[in-house]
């Protein structure tokens, strides 16, 4: 009788943590959404977007604002930029403007897949790992090690060689198998944390199942981790995709900025001095790292807590006009001469 009456006193009290864990979930479900308006307000992050924005639209537009066959030989080599040709011709007398408005269509495609593909298999593997623990735990971690200390480079070489290189499924699939490993790891760590808190214990004891809980309780509160993932993966892909094309290893008749790069060593760009068939490629891929690091940078500040506190503490302090010494010690504060 004493059992049944303990019981019973319990049942409204699992009752009323149900109900208090609904508000909660409805927070997390909307995180994604605040993270994205907080994005927009950060100027490292509004620049970043501005930049990947800007290449999208171009690469989209490429055969409005490059209707010319890219690959056409339109005048005679290396001629220097003009009004007839804005960025030059290369070695083989092709117009640089329509191959640099071209390859960003196939290096963005490229880096954008990849760094979906590579983001989605980290998922898959690192919170399965994280979340099963045991033995799916110790057998998927050994994968993981394993990838992790095998280097890529000489990988993707080996690899360029057995398979046909240069075909969209080719660069997918490479750099896929080299680059999975570091996130997945990253997501098993975050994971073996979250699936201890109570939300995850209260969705146990209400009997959802495992990839319910997984999907709609851990995977939303990871939101800002794979969201730096898919940016480091997408840089990850277009430095390797240009890097191997640049190599060699790539698909020459595919006009990309890898293989811009690779023309131009190939005709003596830099002996005869014709700076202007690998200048727009290059800096075509490093303005395309610097934006997604930007934004990477930007969803470290805005979801991690010290950086956090760190900036909200800073621009409280300059508007009272107080400077914060740099120091390793103890900070100390100092007040503006008036």
């Amino acid at each position: 009788m004493q059992l049944q009456v303990q019981e019973q006193a319990t049942a409204p009290t699992l009752g009323e943590q149900t109900e208090s864990t609904e508000p909660t979930r409805r927070t997390r479900q909307g995180s994604g959404l605040r993270l994205f308006r907080t994005l927009l307000r950060n100027r490292k992050a509004a620049v970043g977007l501005f930049i990947i924005v800007g290449f999208i639209v171009v690469a989209i537009l490429a055969p409005v604002i490059a209707p010319d066959d890219p690959q056409e030989f339109v005048d005679r080599p290396h001629l220097a930029p003009s009004r007839a040709h804005w960025f030059g011709t290369t070695g083989r007398g092709q117009d640089v403007f329509d191959q640099t408005v071209w390859g960003a269509r196939q290096t963005l495609e490229v880096g954008l897949l990849v760094g979906i593909t590579v983001t989605a298999v980290g998922i898959v593997i690192g919170m399965s790992a994280g979340y099963f623990g045991g033995r799916v735990d110790d057998v998927l971690s050994v994968v993981m090690n394993i990838f992790l200390i095998i280097p890529a480079l000489p990988l993707l070489v080996v690899l360029s060689a057995i398979i046909k290189a240069g075909s969209m499924q080719f660069y997918v699939f490479v750099l896929t198998l080299t680059g999975w490993a570091w996130g997945a790891r990253v997501f098993r760590s975050q994971v073996l944390s979250l699936r201890e808190k109570d939300y995850v214990a209260a969705a146990k004891v209400s009997g959802e199942g495992n990839l319910r809980i997984i999907l709609s309780e851990i995977l939303p509160n990871m939101t800002s981790i794979v969201v730096a993932n898919l940016l480091g993966a997408t840089i990850y892909a277009i430095g390797f995709q240009a890097g191997l094309e640049f190599l060699g290893l790539g698909n020459p008749n595919v006009v990309s900025w890898g293989t811009n790069l690779y023309w131009a060593a190939n005709d003596a760009a830099l002996i005869v001095g014709a700076w202007w068939t690998f200048v727009p490629a290059g800096v075509g891929i490093a303005l395309i790292a610097f934006s997604f690091a930007m934004m990477n940078y930007a969803i470290d500040e805005i979801t991690n807590p010290r950086l956090r506190s760190q900036r909200e503490i800073g621009s409280v302090l300059k508007k009272r006009s107080i400077q914060l010494a740099s120091t390793r010690a103890t900070p100390v504060l100092r007040r503006q001469a008036s």
